[in-house]
């Protein structure tokens, strides 16, 4: 994938779910341990509108940009709910769900950034 891309696409999805105030926003760059994509990026709301906005902001901030997910699947679109873009995978949680799911812990081989260091410049 192209890592210039893949970064402009992560910091456009940070920039949605922090505008919709996401609950611990969190990266993980797997691109060094896993073919299925560069970042996972994981983050939750404290209720269902809160899931749901962060989704629909997400989905409108990546379409703006030229962006279209590959794939979406979720239990529910208020429980969790991923976007794969690719080279950017998204999962957002109600906190009961991102408890039980635990990726974080599952991918911690992977090398969590700070959002703060991604850019939407190419």
């Amino acid at each position: 994938m192209n890592n210039a891309e893949s970064k402009k696409k992560a910091a456009i999805v940070c920039k949605a779910i922090e505008e919709k105030k996401g609950i611990d926003l969190k990266v993980i760059e797997i691109a060094e341990i896993s073919t299925l994509a560069d970042y996972f990026i994981i983050s939750s709301g404290s209720n269902e509108n809160q899931v749901q906005a962060i989704i629909d902001s997400v989905d409108e901030m990546m379409s703006k940009a030229g962006f279209e997910p590959r794939h979406t699947e979720g239990k529910s679109p208020t429980q969790w709910m991923l976007l794969d873009y690719g080279d950017v995978v998204v999962h957002i949680f109600n906190e009961e769900g991102r408890s039980f799911y635990d990726l974080e812990r599952i991918w911690g081989d992977g090398t969590e950034i700070d959002p703060a260091s991604l850019t939407e410049e190419e």
